[in-house]
């Protein structure tokens, strides 16, 4: 008897020791996991071209722009767990500072944080909007911009850096882009101190574009592609402009761009980005408007409607870079 309790003592004890150290090596495995993975979740919203009392032109729906912006910024809200929001040039659709305080407002009802990149709509050349007064209510306005310039970066959470450029020619009345030497060799440093960082580079004009055009493109988008190709690490390049949905990955950058709101189709993006030890995971997904009537509209006013919407890996797509 003596014996057979002994046995049944060392059982439970055993027992009670082999599950102490599943659940050490457990909890040792989920802190692991999670110190090797990091996610940054963020909307890309473009080319908005508000406008408070304008007509539509033959293939925007500038008078509806209220009512479409609006309906991204419910859409947002609505999607958990954002770290911010980023608007990708053209907020407004006439360089006029009331025009641009209306779209703050619109803005400022987003829960969550939100930038601003310069579009060529955005300032007006030789006229009252210039991109300085267009910082100063940008800051005045949105209490989590607090930058002197319209390039700038931040970092967001740790693991990842967000650099924004200028990419507005505010000499010339013009629809093509430039990126200023400054800014060319600001961006060099930048990429220098992000090192393991994985990067999320914002900009009106795109480097790659989605399709030709040569009153549209960036001037020296070649220059500025080789100082991307220097970095190592994994780069995410969004912009808009050309009101069209298109990604192309080369090697360890990905180039996305992205339609406008007042366009077919009338979509943005919300992007989940992951930085896994040896991998950097972009889960990019499509937001199109609630508004149905608005986007069949649109897509009448298009001249190629497949082009604007891009194929299944232009829109809600998995892309993978190696690290």
């Amino acid at each position: 008897m003596r014996r057979k309790k002994k046995d049944g003592l060392f059982n439970k004890l055993s027992n009670i020791i082999l599950v102490f150290i599943f659940i050490v090596i457990t909890t040792w495995g989920i802190q692991v996991t999670n110190a090797a993975t990091s996610s940054l979740k963020f909307a890309q919203i473009s080319d908005a071209h508000y406008a408070s009392n304008s007509k539509s032109t033959s293939y925007k729906l500038i008078k509806e722009s209220p009512e479409l912006l609006d309906d991204a910024i419910t859409e947002v809200n609505n999607t958990p767990n954002i770290d911010f929001v980023i608007f990708t040039g053209d907020q407004i659709n006439t360089p006029y500072e009331q025009e641009l305080l209306k779209f703050v407002n619109y803005a400022n009802k987003l829960k969550y944080p939100w930038y601003a990149v310069l579009g060529n709509h955005d300032v007006c050349v030789g006229g009252y909007l210039t991109k300085k007064l267009y910082n100063e209510i940008l800051k005045s306005k949105n209490k989590n911009f607090n930058f002197d310039k319209m390039y700038y970066s931040f970092t967001p959470k740790s693991g990842y850096r967000v650099i924004v450029l200028d990419s507005i020619i505010d000499s010339r009345v013009t629809t093509n882009g430039k990126i200023s030497e400054e800014q060319l060799k600001w961006l060099s440093n930048e990429l220098k101190s992000a090192k393991n960082d994985t990067v999320l580079l914002f900009l009106h004009m795109p480097v790659i574009e989605p399709f030709s055009s040569d009153n549209h493109n960036l001037l020296n988008s070649t220059e500025l592609y080789n100082i991307l190709k220097k970095h190592n690490g994994a780069i995410g390049v969004f912009t808009g402009h050309y009101h069209t949905t298109k990604i192309v990955q080369d090697e360890n950058i990905l180039f996305v761009s992205t339609p406008s709101l007042v366009s077919y189709p009338n979509s943005f993006r919300i992007v989940n980005v992951t930085n896994h030890k040896k991998k950097v995971v972009f889960d990019i997904t499509f937001k199109e408007t609630n508004l149905k009537d608005l986007q069949k509209r649109a897509k009448l006013m298009v001249f190629s409607s497949g082009l604007y919407y891009g194929e299944p890996k232009d829109r809600t797509f998995t892309y993978e870079i190696e690290r």
